[in-house]
């Protein structure tokens, strides 16, 4: 994790402290069911939680020194909490192995990371569909190819990502119900030394679900599925971080990141005004793909388990959910302020002469009775004279001029293939499609 690209509540949920607390309520609520089934004194529950009420700070460092000498965290936990709670201690973790705590944590921290994931995403869904109705109508031209193609609206290309996070945000809230799993069943999963009724009870407890099934871990296709969710929806805020990008290019400039007063965009040339913050986006992006691979590396342990998933998953459940964090907060405000140029917009989609209407013309004389071949031949030999031209030759003009075209259409008709309104007919119904509005 880099402080540089991390916001303090999601960090805040990945702190040793934080990963403690959420160990002493699985023990505790462990150890009161067994008291509850006559396993343990409830006695000992109840010690556990009389301290825990006392809201005793968790001395992170002093766990950390008993470690050092156990080599084992969990070990080195519970020998902290017997040496606060006293001699009722001794009942915690019975039956239990090391993997029921730390996966269960897990679940939790990872079902936690997506809440506030979730929340960045209703906030940026929330941007962008105010972005969208601003410029629902606002021109502009299509590329394919990076080549223009024909007329869009900004908007549209607002409903487009809207529609696309809202497609992150149901895989978000499914990944986050397939990994919010609970195992608390023993060293190889059988229950042996413990009643499947205290893992029913702690998941209750923490808003887990319960493994039907585990090993000495919890399956990791689950944790498979949900980084992969986190990279899809990097990958998502990359496409439209790349699309700023283009469009606030020097020959484009049709839209731009704000530029705060004060802002520097070069130590060399004082006139640059860069898309840094969406250029950080695409590389933070990148990162947050690069954490899908090691998890599903993760999911083919040997047998009932093995321990080389543990070191991968103490760097990428941090670091995935903190960086995709940022990055979701970051998007948003690119968004919120994104200064959009609509007279540069209109600028392009007429720089060249008209050629983005060339389908219309090409369907029109295919109506008229032309083959579909010799009206594609007829167009394309008019568009690539304005193309050579570079939009200074006029695409309606070429047309009435050419024998073969005026043969089949009249001048007006040609002249209503390039009413630019024609290509926003259905945008409301678009609209309604993504927004349920228009």
């Amino acid at each position: 994790m880099v402080p540089r690209y991390a916001r303090p509540q999601m960090t805040a949920l990945w702190e040793p402290e934080a990963r403690f607390k959420i160990w002493f309520e699985i023990e505790a609520h462990a150890t009161e069911k067994l008291g509850e089934l006559g396993v343990v004194p409830p006695s000992a529950a109840k010690a556990l939680w009389d301290w825990w009420a006392t809201n005793p700070a968790i001395d992170v460092p002093a766990i950390d020194a008993i470690e050092a000498v156990t080599k084992h965290d969990v070990i080195a936990f519970l020998t902290w909490v017997a040496e606060q709670v006293g001699d009722e201690a001794r009942f915690m973790h019975q039956g239990m192995t090391s993997s029921d705590v730390l996966d269960t944590c897990l679940a939790v921290q990872l079902a936690r990371a997506a809440d506030i994931l979730i929340d960045d995403l209703d906030k940026l869904l929330e941007v962008i569909k105010r972005r969208a109705f601003e410029h629902k109508l606002t021109p502009t031209i299509g590329r394919s190819h990076g080549i223009h193609a024909e007329p869009v609206t900004f908007g549209l290309k607002m409903a487009e990502a809207y529609a696309e996070f809202s497609r992150c945000k149901t895989r978000l809230i499914a990944a986050r119900e397939e990994v919010a799993t609970c195992a608390i069943s023993g060293a190889v999963g059988t229950f042996a030394n413990i009643d499947p009724r205290v893992e029913e009870h702690v998941a209750e407890k923490l808003g887990l679900a319960i493994e039907p099934v585990s090993t000495q871990v919890i399956p990791r296709d689950r944790h498979a599925m949900f980084f992969a969710t986190l990279g899809v929806i990097a990958s998502s805020i990359e496409r439209l971080a790349v699309e700023v990008r283009h469009l606030q290019r020097t020959e484009v400039l049709e839209a731009e990141e704000y530029f705060s007063p004060g802002q520097k965009g070069s130590s060399a040339m004082p006139h640059k005004r860069n898309p840094v913050l969406t250029e950080n986006l695409t590389g933070l992006a990148r990162m947050v793909r690069s954490y899908a691979m090691p998890a599903m590396e993760n999911v083919a342990l040997w047998h009932e388990r093995d321990i080389s998933h543990s070191s991968v998953e103490r760097y990428i459940g941090p670091d995935a959910t903190i960086t995709l964090d940022f990055a979701l907060g970051r998007l948003t405000g690119v968004i919120d302020k994104l200064l959009v140029y609509p007279e540069r917009m209109m600028k392009n989609l007429d720089k060249m002469g008209g050629l983005v209407h060339s389908q219309r013309v090409l369907l029109a004389l295919t109506q008229a009775g032309v083959s579909r071949e010799d009206s594609y031949r007829y167009v394309q030999r008019n568009a690539m004279k304005v193309w050579e031209s570079d939009g200074q030759l006029s695409l309606m003009e070429l047309l009435k001029a050419d024998e073969d075209v005026a043969a089949a259409l009249s001048a007006q008709e040609i002249e209503d293939k390039f009413n630019l309104d024609y290509h926003f007919r259905q945008v409301d119904t678009i609209f309604r499609r993504v927004f349920g509005e228009a």
